[in-house]
């Protein structure tokens, strides 16, 4: 796929250390020996060796790391008061906590996980230890929708169900920049039933507020709303619905008003506009930490540790 290609290129030979802590499953261990044969990332595994699938090398077992004790007492530190020693012991123990500290104290640049668990087992110990950025109160999951050469971004589709106009505003910006990761100068939609104005109601009164809030926080990003899909995408629709705006009948990344239409949007895009859905992606955490779907294939691991390797360099 030409922007996984494009992708591997520029993380290649960057040194860039990926934790995975499912060395048990072997999409997992296949995906990561090929990254690393192709010199591409380097994995880290990290679990049970005893339980490890074959062929995993070097799987790292918490409770007996050299990095152990350094670790319970920096996540004493970092979680102020909200976990003792001994949780912190315990928590350690478990992969998935051992793996996001790795990344937190910069011995992995980030992590892969969800083969074999939960979303809340990958995200629940990123929001503790590696947080939000600073300007940020959440983290949200957009996709990459690819189909031959054409590229969108959509989002949130994955983590809040009710987000608010200032949540709204923030995915829009996020995404804007995670657009342009992938070769994508974003023209920002944020969708509604309405478009501009044509009904007003709490629900599109929330996302021209979105939409307000994040043109003052990032003039220079080419956002608006509220319209609807065919408005975003059609330019005859646009002409007639949304004459004057900069992203009618041209946008190219797509912010949903709630998670009910962003997980439905996606997924009638993949299936029956044949489009490839990569992600979800998370974005705005400090540090770049993805989760795969439980039915993930070996390439959706590649391919999500690449946009992962690929989040590390954005900062």
């Amino acid at each position: 796929m030409k922007v996984i290609d494009e992708l591997k290129n520029r993380i290649k030979g960057k040194g860039i250390r990926i934790v995975f802590p499912e060395p048990e499953d072997e999409r997992i261990v296949r995906a990561a020996n090929k990254l690393a044969d192709e010199g591409i990332i380097e994995p880290i595994l990290v679990g049970d060796p005893e339980k490890a699938v074959k062929g995993a090398e070097g799987v790292i077992h918490p409770a007996t790391s050299e990095h152990y004790n350094e670790f319970v007492q920096a996540l004493v530190e970092r979680r102020s008061g909200k976990c003792t020693y001994e949780e912190a012991e315990e928590l350690l123990k478990r992969p998935n906590y051992f793996a996001t500290m790795m990344v937190y104290m910069g011995h992995a640049d980030g992590l892969v996980a969800g083969a074999a668990h939960s979303t809340a087992d990958t995200v629940r110990p990123a929001l503790q230890i590696i947080k939000t950025k600073p300007h940020l109160s959440l983290t949200f999951g957009y996709f990459l929708m690819v189909r031959d050469d054409e590229k969108y971004i959509m989002g949130d589709c994955a983590i809040n169900p009710s987000p608010e106009a200032k949540d709204l505003a923030v995915f829009a910006i996020e995404s804007a920049r995670a657009a342009k990761m992938f070769g994508i100068e974003p023209r920002v939609a944020m969708l509604s039933y309405s478009t501009n104005k044509s009904a007003v109601t709490d629900e599109t009164k929330k996302v021209a507020e979105a939409v307000r809030i994040a043109r003052k926080k990032a003039p220079e990003l080419a956002i608006d709303g509220e319209m609807q899909f065919d408005t975003a995408i059609v330019p005859s629709v646009a002409e007639k619905k949304f004459p004057d705006s900069p992203v009618a009948g041209k946008a190219n990344t797509f912010i949903f008003p709630d998670l009910n239409s962003g997980n439905i949007g996606y997924k009638i895009t993949q299936r029956l506009g044949k489009f490839e859905a990569m992600g979800p992606i998370l974005a705005g955490l400090n540090k770049p930490v993805n989760d795969l779907s439980r039915g993930c294939s070996t390439e959706d691991v590649y391919n999500t540790t690449i946009i992962t390797a690929a989040q590390s360099l954005e900062g």
